[in-house]
């Protein structure tokens, strides 16, 4: 069946509760001829998709779906039926099939989900086909679809009713398709390097691994505030104590802080460590997994992002080998080579000249981080490993031999950071210091003391990575928001 066929008049003259109210007599009707419209079994053999990839004449098949078209002939009908993953027509002769499915047919809407028995053939106009030969009703869908030829594109119906994006948008499905066999790619690839996952708690005692604001909760049971976790780190280093040297956990952290196309109060990162490992060694298999994410998922490494016109607007190059750079000679080459040398009064008025927002209580090193954030980091795209950074702001990783740098990478791409990765401190008392340094006089509430003492009991040196996984399917797939990659993400309530 052509995608030009012509819209069932099903409505584009009635009102939503006109059809509802169509809708709802079918369902009367199908209860008459003594068939459940919510409750029939039904075992298929395959899936439309996976029919109509590997397709061949003269099998016998069993598939359900959703109805999405249909073109009825009077006697005859050709109808399309599907699901996220793929779309396969179906005919159906009055004569072909019994009295009671032909009834039940007459009651089908758009939207409904069916399942089918037949036989696959081509049409004369050669479309893989399945000639109907017994229908079960599954569902009945007592509303409209979105309409066909024109999808869901207001952005918040898009994000607050998911479900009609992906009957309405197949890019939509496409992109969540994809995220799903990433993640499962990721594991495979982890795997593959003996890596061990594990599972860590979300609920907290001291929210820690990053400084970020946490959602508070209260356990009434053991009349304590807890905290949904805002990064897994401390546990998994924990295990690394344990004896465990390879872990990663793919998890879902929480912060309570701003919305935008970049940031979701509820996002999905992986977080890698490997005894006897460093910030380099990270790195390496970062630039391996992306590479070989793009390669599976998009087949090249020069991944294009495309406005709402379809029009190219930049063309990410992940060709290897990714470059490295130094924090302080990114900074200086927008800055000025003169940056980091005049006065902390001095740099904050060079912010004014360079359209820099900084607040009055920001310390020197936070108002060095905002110019590296907004005039290199949102301008970078393609990949580069951001090395020597301020230990001030990694307070988990090793300083570098004699400086006040930290062995990490920042990974910059598509203009933020995509992830981040360390040579981890396993010096107790150094940790302690600095913690409580970053507490800034509130060390009762955000320093982990449990896991300053269980440091004591001795980490093997370690690499660890941290990757966000919202953001890559963000860069990889072409999204312009992180909305666009998450199912359900946080709106604001109506």
């Amino acid at each position: 069946m052509s995608d030009n066929t012509q819209p069932p008049a099903e409505g584009s003259h009635s009102t939503e509760e006109d059809l509802i109210a169509v809708r709802r007599e079918k369902l009367a009707k199908l209860r008459e001829l003594g068939v459940d419209p919510f409750g029939a079994k039904f075992t298929p053999t395959t899936t439309p998709g996976k029919l109509k990839a590997d397709f061949s004449d003269g099998v016998k098949t069993t598939i359900a779906g959703r109805v999405y078209a249909i073109r009825d002939m009077g006697k005859s009908v050709f109808f399309t039926i599907g699901d996220v993953e793929g779309r396969i027509q179906g005919y159906l002769n009055q004569k072909g099939i019994s009295e009671t499915d032909w009834l039940v047919w007459k009651n089908v809407d758009l939207g409904d989900w069916v399942g089918i028995a037949g036989e696959t053939f081509t049409t004369g106009k050669g479309e893989p086909s399945v000639k109907v030969e017994s229908l079960t009703f599954l569902s009945k869908a007592l509303r409209p679809m979105p309409d066909k030829w024109h999808g869901v594109h207001d952005r918040e119906t898009k994000y607050r009713k998911r479900h009609l994006d992906l009957m309405g948008n197949q890019d939509s499905a496409d992109i969540f398709i994809a995220r799903s066999r990433m993640l499962a790619e990721i594991r495979s690839f982890l795997h593959s390097r003996d890596y061990l996952e594990v599972e860590t708690p979300m609920l907290q005692d001291v929210a820690g691994g990053a400084a970020a604001r946490p959602f508070k909760t209260h356990h009434n049971a053991l009349n304590m505030p807890l905290t949904l976790r805002i990064a897994p780190e401390l546990y998994l280093k924990r295990l690394l104590v344990g004896g465990f040297t390879k872990v990663f956990e793919l998890n879902r952290n929480f912060r309570n802080e701003g919305i935008s196309r970049r940031h979701n109060p509820e996002f999905t990162m992986l977080e890698a460590y490997q005894a006897y490992g460093d910030f380099e060694q990270m790195a390496e298999m970062v630039e391996e997994m992306v590479c070989h994410l793009a390669e599976k998922f998009c087949g090249t490494l020069k991944i294009e992002h495309k406005d709402e016109n379809d029009e190219v607007i930049r063309t990410i190059d992940l060709s290897r080998p990714w470059k490295r750079a130094n924090y302080h000679d990114l900074v200086k080459g927008v800055a000025g080579d003169d940056f980091f040398d005049i006065t902390p009064e001095a740099r904050r008025a060079k912010c004014d000249e360079l359209g820099v927002q900084i607040s009055d209580g920001m310390e020197d090193y936070e108002v060095v981080q905002q110019v590296f954030e907004k005039k290199v980091e949102e301008h970078t795209f393609n990949p580069c490993f951001v090395t020597r950074v301020p230990s001030e702001l990694v307070p988990l990783a090793k300083v570098t031999p004699g400086g006040k740098t930290v062995e990490v990478y920042e990974l910059i791409i598509n203009g933020q950071e995509i992830s981040p990765g360390y040579s981890e401190l396993n010096d107790p008392d150094v940790q302690r210091q600095r913690l409580e340094h970053q507490a800034g006089g509130e060390e009762e509430q955000l320093v982990d003391y449990e896991f300053i003492e269980t440091l004591e009991h001795g980490m093997p040196p370690a690499g660890g990575i941290g990757i966000g996984i919202d953001r890559l399917v963000m860069m990889l797939l072409g999204a312009p928001t992180i909305r666009d990659v998450i199912l359900f993400p946080q709106l604001k309530r109506k």
